[in-house]
């Protein structure tokens, strides 16, 4: 399987680059290692033992023969539930925003000859195209937290994408994004190696009541968490955000406030599914000797 790309030139470069190949699977289990203690958040009755809806699909997202993270998909809003990725740094040696076609998942959908008409499960760029609503294609995986090249243009898929408000994408959000680096730059090291950065992350979307071009949900709002190993506590920490996905004034430099975990999962639980849990053990097991 390959990934198939919106263009001529997609096509073009799936053949010059067979190995951009994602897998949609049953389980994360091929690329649990982008889950603190290898476990995926659990979402009853979507992502749990006993899940009862099969519109979701789990993706390994594999790019150059590289697993280089995972994304739970939501074929009937056409839009992912959340990436899970490790930051474990960033390069600002190579770092370059990777100018590539979009890709999306021929495993959700059969190949079609016509690149430009819609799929059934997934959103394609067409659907970005000529539409009176103020949005982008916004990452859950930013290509900006990638540690390398090849690992940022594995973000351009359109399974880690949501219609995202442009002014929100570029404004409050593109500072928090960064808020949370230094952050995780300061404080999140691997617990076996306290030389190294790590923390991992998730990024999600809440479904909301309007679509793009009458096939893809706009989310209503968007949130992110990280759980890491804070050396200087010796114990597992996390912080959480969420906001909605609006349009704002970029002049008044709107910010996103930090909470707790536990104030992201409870307002989950509120605003969209119940009793949902995003780390394992909630990331609060105190750190044990090797």
């Amino acid at each position: 399987m390959r990934l198939f790309i919106v263009s001529v030139l997609t096509v073009l470069l799936a053949l010059i680059f067979p190995s951009a190949m994602p897998e949609v699977v049953r389980a994360f289990t091929k690329c649990r290692e982008f889950f603190y203690k290898e476990q995926p958040p659990v979402i009853p009755g979507i992502l749990d033992s006993r899940s009862l809806e099969n519109n979701y699909k789990e993706i390994c997202q594999k790019y150059r023969n590289v697993y280089r993270f995972a994304t739970f998909y939501d074929t009937a809003n056409r839009i992912p539930v959340f990436s899970a990725y490790k930051y474990t740094g960033q390069s600002t040696s190579w770092f370059r925003r990777p100018r590539i076609p979009w890709m999306v998942e021929s495993q959700l959908d059969p190949p079609v000859d016509d690149m430009t008409v819609p799929y059934a499960n997934q959103a394609i760029s067409e659907d970005y195209f000529n539409s009176h609503e103020r949005v982008n294609r916004g990452h859950l995986f930013p290509c900006s937290y990638a540690p390398d090249k090849l690992t940022a243009e594995s973000t351009f898929t359109l399974t880690n994408i949501v219609p995202q408000k442009n002014s929100f994408n570029s404004g409050s959000w593109n500072r928090m994004e960064n808020e949370i680096i230094e952050t995780m730059n300061k404080y999140c090291y691997d617990d076996n190696d306290n030389n190294r950065v790590l923390a991992y992350m998730l990024t999600g979307a809440i479904p909301g009541d309007t679509k793009l071009n009458e096939r893809v949900n706009i989310p209503s709002y968007m949130w992110m968490a990280f759980c890491c190993y804070n050396r200087t506590g010796n114990s597992w920490v996390s912080q959480a955000y969420w906001a909605k996905n609006v349009g704002e004034d970029i002049n008044k430099g709107k910010t996103i406030s930090k909470k707790s975990l536990q104030d992201l999962q409870e307002f989950l639980s509120q605003t969209w599914k119940k009793k949902v849990t995003l780390f394992n053990n909630n990331c609060t097991k105190k750190h044990t000797t090797h």
